[in-house]
């Protein structure tokens, strides 16, 4: 009696092509999971390269190799150090296009909402510029955003590389956006909900999971080379009694009301906008140095006057000029064609303001204000939250820097008033959503449009197609429904002619009727009774929001997919109908 053959299990191969169709379709989270993982390797990577640049760059005339000592500097040294920064920041942008001089996190949200995420290179290698000689160079100027754009764009590199389809580039980028802010101030959780509130504008469970990895990979990078302490160290805090809230809820105003002149200021006045770019870059250089000469703490990210603060008193003219000069110098830099990083100088300009107003409660209203060193923690928040009028990022940015949940109380309440106060009395949007507005973009999208933008082209396609020209006779006719397709893609004569689609039943019917094939020796497929569809094409990689708008602008109901499998050679994979993507949004609703 023979041995029966026990049939073995054999694992398909992986496939490149196999793993972008999985990633078109919005429930694609394990491979999404593993561009979470790249993506935060990747971009914690890059934000360390660009923390060694810095440094790199403070060992030519820093002392101690730190580049935010500048208060080691002679007056006159530091306060010449601004206009060398930015003659070589115009010197390097002077001879190129408008569209290459767009930066940092509003450039990222810009080409997530108009461009699948697609970032260009000209704009990254800029970004590496601008953002290590503004601060090193002494302006004030933060090091996330050049982090976050640099992270996104590196991050978007792998679904080009690859040609992901376009949904799964959006995932990167926010992505990259996480893990740059995780890996900048150690705090993993507050990069996530940055991502999702400020980047994306949305929340998803396909684009948590990812987005979490990012953030973990990025902080595990940064901890490798740094450690695993936030960017600076926080003192244990508390509220000590009920009675700070009334002066918690001023403090907050007053913080809101300057994170809103910030963002106006940011915008740039007609007036600022009409002079010559050389001549502001002068201006932005003269100002900064005239400040530094007296406070240098005005210069770079500030983090050491934000830890000094934090931890010990500080003189109150310094912390005025925190307050005020460094939001303003921040904005004027922004204003007048200066990417910088934002993030950092809100975060020391609100412990600023909150340190003021903790030190003048603390001394006209003893008795109310039991905890003055509080405060400062406490507007750092809120500026944070008021500016980017995101009060989750804050919120959790709060926490995982102080590592303290008893202050998120008050914080909670800080960072609710000082959004309301400069959304409402300001009418601020946000200082990315203002800037985008200013040049007419409007990133917030649709429902319709950012479900469509979850799921690219290939999860809804029809691909039992053949293709087949105009003219056929009977014995080609069968042949071709014997694979039994969906559509025929009618190719017509002439290159200029777009293809035609129509539904096989159509011929199959024909062909069993023998009277028809009597008449007609050979089978002109625009003559067969049925409907014919005219086609637009629309690449293989791309999103259901961009087919849907490819199909309005056209006027069609139906586009042809295709994408290239060698040089100039074109394939069509599929049939996408109006029809099947209103059908799957309202299934997924």
């Amino acid at each position: 009696m023979g041995l029966s053959r026990v049939p073995r299990f054999i694992p398909r191969r992986p496939s490149l092509e196999r793993f972008r169709r999985q990633l078109a379709s919005v429930d694609a989270m394990p491979q999404l999971c593993l561009l979470g993982i790249l993506a935060g390797i990747l971009t914690g990577t890059v934000m360390v390269v660009f923390r060694l640049l810095l440094e790199f760059g403070a060992l030519f005339f820093i002392p101690g190799d730190n580049p935010e000592a500048f208060e080691t500097l002679s007056p006159a040294f530091r306060a010449a150090l601004p206009l060398v920064a930015v003659t070589l920041i115009g010197i390097w942008l002077w001879p190129q296009p408008s569209r290459a001089l767009k930066m940092g996190i509003g450039h990222v949200i810009e080409r997530l909402a108009y461009h699948q995420g697609k970032m260009p290179l000209r704009n990254w290698i800029n970004q590496w510029w601008v953002g290590v000689i503004s601060v090193i160079g002494g302006l004030s100027a933060g090091r996330e955003g050049p982090a976050i754009h640099l992270g996104s764009a590196a991050s978007s590199w792998i679904g080009s590389r690859l040609r992901l389809p376009h949904n799964s580039l959006r995932v990167l980028v926010a992505c990259g956006t996480a893990a740059g802010i995780s890996a900048s101030f150690n705090t993993p959780i507050a990069g996530v909900i940055f991502a999702m509130e400020v980047v994306m504008m949305e929340y998803t469970i396909a684009g948590f999971l990812p987005v979490i990895l990012a953030a973990t990979m990025g902080a595990l990078v940064s901890w490798a080379v740094y450690g695993a302490e936030p960017a600076f160290s926080v003192p244990p805090l508390q509220l000590n009694s009920l009675l700070d809230l009334p002066w918690i809820v001023l403090t907050a105003l007053v913080v809101g009301m300057l994170a809103g002149g910030f963002v106006r200021l940011s915008r740039g006045h007609p007036a600022i906008v009409r002079i010559p770019f050389a001549l502001r870059l002068a201006i932005i250089g003269l100002l900064t140095g005239a400040v530094a000469w007296w406070y240098p703490q005005v210069q770079g990210i500030g983090y050491d006057s934000l830890e000094q603060m934090l931890n010990g008193p500080m003189a109150l003219d310094v912390l005025l000029v925190l307050a005020v000069g460094k939001l303003a110098l921040t904005g004027l830099c922004m204003a007048g064609g200066v990417p910088v990083g934002v993030i950092g100088p809100m975060l020391v300009s609100g412990a600023a303001v909150g340190a003021v107003m903790g030190m003048i409660g603390g001394t006209l209203l003893p008795s109310v204000v039991t905890t003055p060193d509080l405060y400062a923690v406490l507007g750092m928040a809120a500026m944070m939250g008021a500016a980017l009028q995101a009060p989750l990022a804050a919120l959790l940015a709060l926490l995982e820097l102080t590592r303290n949940s008893a202050i998120m109380l008050p914080g909670m309440l800080a960072v609710v008033v000082a959004v309301l106060t400069a959304r409402q009395l300001c009418r601020c949007q946000g200082f990315f959503l203002s800037s985008l507005n200013q040049q007419g973009l409007h990133p917030l999208q649709q429902p319709l449009m950012q479900a469509l933008s979850r799921v690219a082209v290939p999860a809804v396609m029809e691909r039992n197609l053949v293709r087949t020209p105009r003219v056929i006779d009977h014995d080609r006719a069968k042949a071709l429904l014997d694979s039994k397709p969906t559509w025929l893609v009618i190719i017509q004569e002439g290159k200029d002619k777009p293809p035609l689609a129509m539904k096989a039943a159509h011929l199959a019917r024909v062909l069993h009727d023998d009277a028809w094939l009597a008449e007609h020796e050979q089978i002109d497929l625009e003559e067969v009774p049925g409907q014919r569809l005219d086609l637009a094409p629309v690449h293989l990689e791309a999103t259901l929001s961009e087919a849907y708008d490819t199909l309005n602008e056209s006027g069609l109901d139906a586009l042809y997919v295709e994408h290239t499998t060698a040089p100039m050679i074109r394939k069509i994979s599929g049939i996408i109908t109006r029809e099947a993507i209103e059908n799957y949004y309202r299934r997924k609703r």
